[in-house]
């Protein structure tokens, strides 16, 4: 939302709940100051790390994401809309449905139009609740304002609008024109100048021919996963929490010494309140995340053995000796058997039955329902974004986004060992 009478959101350069505590509030200079960070553009809250840790002009192009995505009034006869549905071909993995969706934002903001998703077939279940259901905004926060959903809506249902092109559909578009289309160039090139910090067979990759799309697919992959929802953040919570839990718990109960607190309800000092509140949850560092994708992707990329995955692990623990934990992301009960033989690592695991020899996607995941195959992928690629390091397969388009997030989450300089390249690199 913006402030009132800004053209901008109350973004500042605060992080937690600084901004709420009462002597800032109260402080007539900081509220000053406040003003002129919001009118001055202060960059958008979800980008964390500096400038040279994020992919070229990250924090510039988020904002201007936004600001293009929630214009003043969205009932201004100048603003033009474009409404998708998120891809439902069967063999439509989470992955596919994504980069699809970076490539209509992009088509939107080449067309100056508002992009506004519709029905999200994965989030057609019991667990997304009310006008969450069927929506992308069950799992984060939505792509455009209500106002702006409700107008296009509305526009959907007038002939004159669809023929004058106020408002286009996804069936407005041909494939070639979601999948490989023109990359927004408002921003000028910035891909040109991406550092090599993705390593193939032992070499830095410094040039390939997909750089637009790379650095694109990053930005728009950062701004639809932005913020995760109550209903995505307590999956985290889930996870972290049969993962980590009992080590968290020792930890915790270690640092208490001999006695027993007296009061757990005792109220939380003010670095506590508005200070620490932005920590996030913890997890054992530092944690390498680990995606070993085979099966029936042998189709789309050259499929490697887990044993290729562990060697890339081998050589970052060279680097880093204190490396010893992984967040193991794969569908092959295979690859979970074969870690156990690799006892000076720790692997963690998301608890859900995995596929046993040749079985398609498609066929794994009908098994498993939609809720279920929607909510463990999520939370893998959620935990892949947040670990320190991470090696997968850059010919899968699940690594692919992965890369992008975490290229735009502050972890260029982590790099990427990657166990094959893109098959249109």
């Amino acid at each position: 939302m913006r402030a009132e009478n800004e053209r901008l959101p109350p973004w500042t350069t605060w992080k937690g709940l600084l901004d709420t505590q009462p002597a800032s509030m109260a402080n007539e200079q900081l509220k000053y100051l406040r003003h002129q960070a919001i009118s001055e553009g202060a960059y958008p809250p979800w980008i964390t790390g500096s400038d040279e840790e994020n992919y070229p002009l990250t924090r510039k192009v988020q904002r201007d994401i936004w600001l293009h995505q929630h214009p003043e009034n969205c009932r201004d006869p100048n603003v033009r809309f474009l409404v998708a549905d998120w891809e439902r071909l069967p063999g439509f993995g989470v992955g596919a449905q994504l980069a699809g969706m970076c490539g209509l934002l992009a088509i939107a903001i080449n067309e100056k139009r508002v992009l506004v998703t519709s029905y999200y077939n994965r989030a057609d279940h019991d667990g997304c609740k009310g006008s969450y259901n069927s929506s992308w905004s069950c799992y984060f926060f939505p792509e455009t304002s209500q106002e702006c959903r409700d107008r296009a809506s509305e526009l959907l249902g007038n002939k004159e609008a669809l023929e004058r092109g106020i408002i286009t559909t996804k069936d407005s578009y041909k494939s070639k024109e979601i999948w490989t289309g023109r990359t927004p160039r408002a921003w000028g090139e910035p891909w040109r100048f991406l550092q090599p910090t993705t390593e193939i067979n032992g070499s830095l990759v410094a040039f390939h021919r997909k750089m637009d799309r790379r650095w694109w697919r990053a930005q728009a992959i950062r701004y639809l996963m932005r913020f995760q929802t109550q209903y995505m953040c307590g999956l985290m919570n889930i996870a972290r929490n049969a993962a980590f839990g009992k080590e968290a718990a020792k930890m915790v109960l270690t640092s208490l010494g001999r006695e027993w607190p007296k009061d757990f309800q005792k109220r939380r000092s003010d670095i506590e309140e508005f200070v620490w509140s932005s920590h996030r949850p913890w997890i054992p560092r530092p944690l390498l995340s680990m995606h070993v994708r085979m099966g029936d992707k042998a189709c789309e990329m050259k499929v490697v053995e887990f044993e290729g995955y562990m060697h890339l692990a081998d050589r970052i623990r060279q680097h880093f000796p204190h490396l010893k934990t992984v967040w193991l992301s794969t569908e092959m009960q295979e690859v979970v058997d074969k870690s156990k033989q690799y006892t000076k690592w720790n692997f963690y695991y998301t608890n859900v039955r995995r596929q046993v020899g040749n079985m398609t996607m498609a066929t794994y995941e009908a098994s498993l329902g939609r809720q279920t195959s929607t909510n463990y992928p999520l939370v893998n690629f959620l935990m892949a974004t947040e670990a320190d390091f991470f090696v997968g397969a850059l010919g899968s388009t699940w690594c692919f986004l992965i890369d992008g997030m975490r290229n735009t989450g502050g972890k260029v300089m982590a790099g990427y060992l990657s166990v094959n390249k893109d098959r249109f690199w």
